[in-house]
């Protein structure tokens, strides 16, 4: 599946956040590897057949190595990968930028020269009330300069993705949830948004941030220059 090779170039063990069983059978496998399936499962008291979904997880993402008549060892790269484990502990809001905004009137002429003057990829939408209502990127773009509409009267509203049909990111998520979220979606970043009640007492997204890939690449360099740096 094509969801499923992006996430091989990320790297899995990256991108997956272990259970609290899974935690613990990394630090049993740690401790007192190498050790059968049947061992693990009498220290979690659970049965055998209960874990083993979770000794497939491990197995397959490189945690752990499963050897015939020996049991499961623990490979000390995979878990003591330092960028790996250091992704986990960072927020959405650790490494969200400014976001470049426009009010639903704007037309779509002026949208495409802000796109450029700010050199961003993506333009998020609100209404009167500051309330996300859409998000338009270059291929939006791209796709009615293509067309024969008069992009200067046409509000750029007209050919935004609308709510609720926009992926969004909240700043407590971890950056692994908004990477989940990137791949899956085949998109370029995310609004990160913050829920204020308005008049009618409903909850309704306001914009305080995006991440991007950008963004992730960066992180991604950061922890890799630590790692070096640390060893």
């Amino acid at each position: 599946m094509k969801v499923h090779k992006k996430y091989s170039i990320i790297g899995w063990c990256i991108l997956m956040e272990l259970s609290e069983r899974q935690e613990k059978i990394l630090e049993i496998v740690k401790e007192f590897g190498p050790i059968t399936g049947e061992k693990i499962a009498e220290f979690l008291c659970v049965t055998r057949a209960a874990l083993r979904p979770d000794l497939a997880v491990l197995t397959m993402s490189g945690f752990l190595e499963a050897k015939p008549r020996v049991g499961y060892t623990f490979k000390t790269q995979a878990v003591d990968n330092e960028v790996i484990r250091m992704l986990n502990q960072y927020k959405v809001g650790d490494v969200q930028s400014m976001p470049v905004v426009l009010k639903e009137s704007c037309s779509i002429y002026d949208a495409i020269v802000t796109l450029f003057v700010e050199d961003t990829g993506t333009i998020f939408i609100i209404d009167d009330n500051n309330y996300l209502t859409g998000v338009v990127s270059r291929k939006d773009f791209l796709k009615t300069t293509l067309g024969q509409a008069d992009i200067c009267k046409m509000p750029v509203s007209v050919i935004m993705t609308r709510m609720p049909n926009v992926i969004l990111a909240t700043a407590d998520e971890t950056v692994v949830e908004a990477v989940k979220k990137i791949v899956e979606q085949e998109i370029d970043s995310l609004p990160v948004v913050k829920y204020l009640l308005d008049a009618d007492g409903e909850e309704k997204p306001q914009v305080v941030g995006k991440i991007t890939k950008t963004n992730i690449a960066r992180l991604f360099l950061d922890l890799a220059t630590r790692s070096n740096e640390g060893g």
